[in-house]
């Protein structure tokens, strides 16, 4: 007779079970896509941080100088300006570079990255976070507005190419991709104001119309909307056109797949083939471009603004520029490319969701 077989051996918390456990989550999450483009954006923030932090050190001029300058013109004495100056920039001529970029890197994560030189009541990211919004909101809308026209467009491009209008909108697309916006707004506002007469640019200008109040009303809504048109229409030329010659030759390419084929052997409708098989498909390669177009049209945003008179984070910079502000224009670059990193993120991370093979590809690479 066999003796009975002994029970196996329990796992107790001696064992190191938990930490084994612990270390497995650890390996995981390193070894996952989304930790790892996570990591990528940090470094790109930290790149952009450190090459702005290192032109803004070594560009000629000292911000408490000027700073103290203008306070002297205002009828300040010199020895009262430098001190008051050196107070409000917070910023010592004196310390190291490795010193100064340490407690830069420390306001960087504290967000506290100092006053503006021309409005020292507000600190730095208030005085940007004043006109970024307005940028992103005209950006925003223009690439909506581009990806519902130009993938629509390229779609019907490519299940009529060679007709008239697979041509015609072929020429638009060029024309759009290949003329910068800023030409084409202008364009739209000398013919439609000074030729025509029939654009109110002057009433177009800035914002929102003077004694209109911010809030959540659609009065303020519908004038906010006015005032950026002119930008909305700017933003979305460039990417329109892009838009529909990559989306026709991503469903040109999709309607050559076998599971298109199939599909119509199966008698399914071709408005569900449309939708489901290829729309869906060509999509994929699409959706990168558009973090891409958002990055593009907010680094254009200098000159749209410009034209235009539209007071957003571009004309800021500009501004900032052209007063010295030292400290605003490092902070503007450092968050108008922070938001452009983050979009990406969030694209390819989206991207991953729908495509789960772009994550074995990252994996196997």
């Amino acid at each position: 007779m066999n003796a009975p077989a002994a029970p196996p051996p329990q796992p107790s918390v001696a064992d190191g079970t938990p930490t084994r456990t612990a270390a497995r989550v650890v390996r995981r999450i390193r070894a996952s896509y989304a930790f790892r483009r996570i990591l990528q954006s940090v470094f790109v923030i930290w790149l952009v941080s450190t090459i702005t932090f290192l032109l803004m050190h070594f560009m000629p001029g000292d911000p408490i100088e000027i700073m103290a300058g203008r306070l002297n013109a205002a009828g300040m004495s010199h020895d009262q300006a430098m001190a008051t100056a050196a107070n409000i920039v917070n910023y010592d001529p004196d310390a190291s570079v490795w010193g100064q970029y340490l407690d830069f890197l420390k306001g960087l994560v504290t967000l506290d990255l100092g006053n503006s030189l021309t409005n020292p009541s507000k600190t730095v990211v208030e005085h940007v976070m004043e006109y970024l919004p307005w940028t992103l909101f005209a950006v925003g809308a223009g690439v909506v507005l581009a990806v519902v026209i130009g993938l629509s467009v390229g779609m019907a491009m490519a299940y009529r190419r060679g007709s008239g209008f697979d041509h015609a909108m072929t020429s638009v697309g060029s024309f759009l991709t290949g003329v910068p916006n800023y030409i084409l707004i202008a364009a739209v506002v000398v013919i439609g104001y000074t030729v025509l007469g029939i654009l109110p640019f002057l009433d177009m200008r800035g914002r929102v119309t003077a004694g209109v109040e911010p809030g959540f009303d659609l009065v303020f809504f519908g004038d906010a909307i006015f005032h950026a048109i002119l930008p909305i229409i700017a933003f979305a030329f460039t990417a329109t056109g892009s838009f529909m010659l990559n989306m026709k030759a991503a469903t040109t390419e999709v309607l050559t797949e076998d599971y298109v084929t199939v599909a119509r052997a199966r008698g399914l409708k071709p408005g569900r083939i449309s939708r489901s098989y290829v729309g869906r498909n060509a999509m994929l390669p699409i959706i990168p471009q558009i973090a891409l177009q958002l990055g593009t049209l907010v680094g254009g945003s200098i000159v749209i603004e410009q034209i235009l008179d539209y007071p957003g984070a571009g004309q800021m910079l500009m501004s900032a520029i052209s007063d010295r502000d030292y400290p605003v224009v490092q902070a503007a670059v450092i968050i108008l490319a922070t938001s452009v990193v983050i979009a990406s993120l969030i694209v390819d991370l989206f991207l991953v969701k729908i495509d789960p093979r772009i994550k074995s590809e990252g994996q196997d690479a």
